[in-house]
């Protein structure tokens, strides 16, 4: 087996190190014993681990063990392959309770969906050997938009008027595109500002990761459009607000702050008064003060898009 190992990795990636090939894999169902120099096989083609991904968050490294990056031997390209990984969890919109769960079904589904649709990552799912389905993801190359948002070093008030708009055009391109899968009855799952990519090359924003699922019965789609208000916060106020972050003499009370996020700030006007009072309403939306929440991406785009950036000729408040 060894043999046949160095044998392949020789023929298609001769400048790997000989002495790290291990074993041919054809079942993946124990992702942690899977490491580097293994070869994956898959439906016939060959997939040679070399590292695991991680989710990179406050400086921070988390592992994620079903996730590797490879080399695709007979392509000669890199993949990701995402690995049969069962979680569950629950999460709370106010006092509703949201049982959200992993399916690499679903995510090859809508892989299968968004295909050559650039505003989505793209890729391929095949079996193993045990019927695991096995997602092999094409890489995109840029920066998550979290960072490009981060990397912006200005004042908030110049980031408001320079850049905002422009973002905002940007995520409206990514609001379509969600509510193109909920057109087909298909949910993101896990919608964050991490999970948008910039691509460098096409300047394109791109959703990634779809293998989570949810049950909602309040609105099938409403943890998704709770997502996209979180980005919406994060784009207006230029990074996340928390209760503790926040001075002491501006005067705050519960319903300033999110509906799922219960110490995130919402009411961003009271920190940055140049915010227009019809684009902060937008956002209180998401608030714990709200009774009206929005049913649909649709009618989240239509707000914004009939939202001036500039308070002129808005009513400000008393």
């Amino acid at each position: 087996m060894a043999e046949s190992v160095h044998n392949l990795v020789a023929n298609y990636y001769p400048q790997f190190p000989r002495r790290y090939c291990r074993r041919l894999v054809t079942d993946t169902s124990n992702f942690a014993g899977i490491d580097y120099g293994d070869v994956i096989v898959l439906e016939g083609q060959h997939y040679l681990v070399l590292n695991n991904e991680a989710e990179r968050k406050f400086g921070l490294e988390d592992p994620k063990f079903w996730v590797k990056r490879c080399r695709w031997l007979e392509g000669g390209d890199s993949r990701i392959l995402k690995l049969v990984f069962h979680e569950r969890f629950e999460e709370r919109i106010g006092s509703v309770r949201v049982h959200s769960y992993r399916s690499g079904r679903k995510e090859a589904r809508i892989l299968d969906l968004v295909r050559d649709d650039p505003r989505f990552m793209q890729g391929v799912a095949a079996r193993d050997s045990r019927g695991n389905i096995v997602r092999i993801l094409e890489i995109i190359r840029g920066r998550r938009l979290d960072e490009w948002v981060d990397a912006i070093e200005v004042p908030h008030k110049e980031y408001f008027t320079a850049y905002l708009p422009q973002l905002l055009e940007k995520f409206l391109g990514c609001c379509e595109a969600i509510a193109f899968l909920h057109g087909h009855g298909e949910r993101h799952g896990d919608i964050r500002s991490d999970h948008i990519w910039v691509e460098r090359r096409s300047d394109a924003y791109r959703w990634i990761d779809f293998d989570y699922d949810y049950a909602f019965h309040e609105n099938p789609f409403g943890l998704d459009i709770f997502g996209l208000g979180n980005i919406l916060l994060f784009l207006v106020g230029k990074g996340v607000y928390m209760a503790n972050d926040l001075a002491p003499e501006t005067r705050f009370t519960a319903d300033d702050f999110s509906l799922v996020f219960r110490t995130r700030l919402v009411n961003l006007g009271k920190l940055f008064p140049y915010i227009p009072p019809a684009l902060n309403r937008i956002l209180m939306r998401f608030s714990q003060a709200s009774e009206v929440f929005y049913d649909s991406v649709e009618e989240l785009m239509e707000d914004i898009r009939a939202t001036p950036l500039s308070n002129e000729g808005q009513e400000q408040p008393g």
